[in-house]
């Protein structure tokens, strides 16, 4: 798949990461489907399923044309979704953007790259094995709290704890203005613009 970048590409692709079957949807490792959850239900869109995914129709916004995966390959092959995905609708690799969590960031914390290692997500894993590359945009959300245990799958498969989960909800306006910005105003201003400031806090 060439993945060349063109700059008249209007057309994005937002990817949340997560796990299919309702057992996952409160897991700390769903927090891609969750953000896109919330986001289709402020922009009353649905996701339907497709090959190698749930995906929205085509969202316009500021003259862009958006539309959101959630991949059902489960986390650890999610590069076969992004990859058709990104090839059927022809989405260039600069106009991608992977929401995941992260377990090295504190709970809460926001952290928008464009670029870097997996940090031992089998997500970003999978998704740099089918791209051939580690250059594609990311926005972490951190979940690692003062219990945090040694067992990392169990960790990141169990659910929110209830404060965590209405904590989460208060401040998800705060992802969707991060995907939002790096559809209409591009990568870097949004990371300079949220990087520091992305902490929730009461």
């Amino acid at each position: 798949m060439a993945l060349c970048i063109h700059k008249n590409d209007i057309k994005y692709l937002i990817i949340g990461l997560g796990n299919p079957g309702i057992i996952y949807n409160y897991t700390r490792h769903n927090i891609g489907f969750f953000i896109l959850d919330k986001i289709s239900e402020k922009y009353s869109f649905t996701f339907i399923k497709k090959k190698l995914g749930f995906v929205s129709s085509i969202l316009s916004y500021k003259n862009k044309k958006i539309f959101f995966l959630k991949p059902y390959t489960y986390i650890n092959e999610s590069g076969l979704a992004v990859k058709y995905w990104m090839k059927k609708e022809k989405v260039s690799l600069n106009n991608i953007l992977i929401i995941l969590d992260d377990i090295y960031l504190d709970f809460g914390t926001f952290r928008l790259k464009g670029k870097g290692g997996n940090g031992g997500h089998n997500g970003l894993k999978s998704i740099e094995k089918e791209l051939k590359t580690d250059h594609y945009a990311r926005l972490r959300f951190g979940i690692k709290n003062d219990l945090f245990i040694t067992n990392k799958i169990d960790y990141v498969l169990g659910n929110w704890y209830q404060h965590e989960l209405k904590y989460i909800l208060k401040k998800i306006d705060i992802s969707m203005d991060i995907i939002f910005s790096f559809v209409v105003n591009g990568l870097i201003y949004t990371m300079n613009i949220f990087n520091h400031k992305c902490k929730l806090k009461n």
